[in-house]
């Protein structure tokens, strides 16, 4: 599939949406700006995650996806009037839904390398696939749509983790 062209200096989009719309910037990475997005969303989340009480950790990130659902939301739709219907640029929502999927693994007391890397590909793997009605939630209009497959992707990345925390750990 050829990878579309797309202008970071698009004429007359605005800085501050293009930032959040792309994460900061990681959407205009080379190949794969979905993974991007969600790398991006573990690099600023593992400071938190190092550093910082689980209970904070899992309340500054419950506070960044809703307040980055409801810039992404906004951004993604500005997005879409430069860009084009979902840009793949446009990753805020990758890094959102990364996010909630991370959630399960803060308090584990095993080390929890393995199981950032496992929220990656589960969250990257319901992304890409879409299954189990991930799909129709991109039929919501604009940065709705945007937003809200992702969202599901990482709800259900995130109650898989919830499961392995819980019965298999």
């Amino acid at each position: 599939m050829k990878q579309r062209k797309f202008d970071i200096h698009a004429p007359g989009f605005p800085l501050f949406p293009k930032l959040i719309a792309t994460s900061f910037g990681f959407g205009f990475l080379p190949v794969a700006p979905g993974t991007w997005g969600a790398v991006f969303a573990i690099l600023v989340w593992l400071p938190l995650y190092l550093w910082v009480a689980p209970e904070v950790t899992v309340s500054v990130t419950a506070a960044a996806v809703v307040v980055f659902t409801v810039l992404g939301t906004w951004a993604s739709s500005v997005s879409e009037k430069y860009w084009g219907k979902d840009p793949v640029i446009a990753c805020v929502d990758e890094t959102v839904g990364q996010w909630i999927s991370l959630l399960p693994v803060v308090g584990v007391a095993v080390c929890p390398w393995w199981e950032i890397l496992l929220s990656l590909a589960l969250f990257r793997y319901f992304d890409i696939f879409k299954p189990l009605g991930i799909r129709s939630m991109e039929r919501l209009p604009r940065g709705y749509g945007m937003m809200a497959d992702d969202i599901l992707a990482g709800i259900y990345s995130a109650a898989i983790l919830l499961i392995i925390n819980y019965t298999v750990l």
